[in-house]
């Protein structure tokens, strides 16, 4: 456990490094989260007078959106990273090495988390020079930035799957594009009662991203509501796991066959 705890923490640093010294790989998707708050809270903020929100100030509502996709997006650079070190042989070196190989995919989906966390607290603080209050405190807060770094987490593990099964940087991307169709499949932009086409109500029924997003609204804008949260944090639970384990199975293979 000490050797695995040791290399995770080499290489999770060595991933941290690589993003400090291109830091224009993080700033297109913080840049697009941000701009996608600033937009959709000035030019949607309007329809929060409709009675289906409850009074509910569309700042709040909107900005679970803007930290899901910065996770998204984020998140998709730790499998970037293993395409890189496949690509220029350092994995195929590493492997050469008692390094543990859990070690060598936990610690890019680490350092993806740990660049979520910065990036949802740059967001937060932002929405709070718009004026975001947050019906839940302070500890609220905490909630929000564990949904996003939980969720991170999950989308991480995905993405590293997805480099070490097609070992091939657009295959890669390609494959992360899914998470899109269910960012916006979802209660993005309005509550659940507006969504009146039927294949889209039900689509938003069956999405994962839907319960995250309540979760994270319910301790903005209700307080502490604990269905939605404990709902929440099951499907964050599920996907770290799903995912997760889909890596190191690919993990297993990909060490294998070199």
């Amino acid at each position: 456990m000490k050797v695995i705890l040791r290399d995770t923490m080499t290489l999770t640093g060595r991933s941290l490094l690589i993003l400090m010294r291109n830091p224009f790989t993080v700033v297109p998707n913080l840049f697009i989260s941000i701009f996608f708050l600033l937009v959709y809270t000035g030019g949607l903020s309007g329809i929060a007078q409709l009675p289906q929100f409850e009074g509910a100030d569309y700042l709040s509502f909107i900005l679970p959106v803007s930290i899901v996709s910065a996770a998204i997006g984020g998140a998709g650079g730790a499998g970037q990273m293993l395409i890189r070190d496949l690509e220029s042989g350092y994995f195929a070196r590493l492997l050469q090495t008692p390094v543990s190989r859990l070690a060598v995919v936990l610690g890019p989906i680490i350092a993806g988390m740990l660049q979520l966390l910065l990036q949802t607290l740059i967001i937060l603080g932002i929405a709070f020079l718009l004026g975001l209050q947050i019906a839940a405190g302070a500890a609220g807060a905490v909630v929000l930035i564990i949904f996003a770094v939980g969720w991170g987490l999950a989308f991480a593990g995905y993405s590293v799957a997805v480099a070490l099964k097609t070992k091939n940087a657009q295959a890669a991307q390609a494959g992360t594009l899914i998470f899109f169709p269910l960012l916006f499949l979802s209660t993005t932009f309005v509550p659940m009662e507006l969504i009146e086409s039927p294949w889209m109500r039900g689509a938003a029924v069956l999405n994962p991203t839907t319960y995250l997003f309540e979760g994270m609204r319910s301790v903005l804008i209700d307080g502490w509501v604990w269905m939605p949260l404990l709902t929440g944090m099951v499907v964050i639970a599920a996907g770290c796991f799903l995912t997760i384990g889909l890596s190191v199975r690919s993990a297993k293979i990909a060490f294998s066959r070199e």
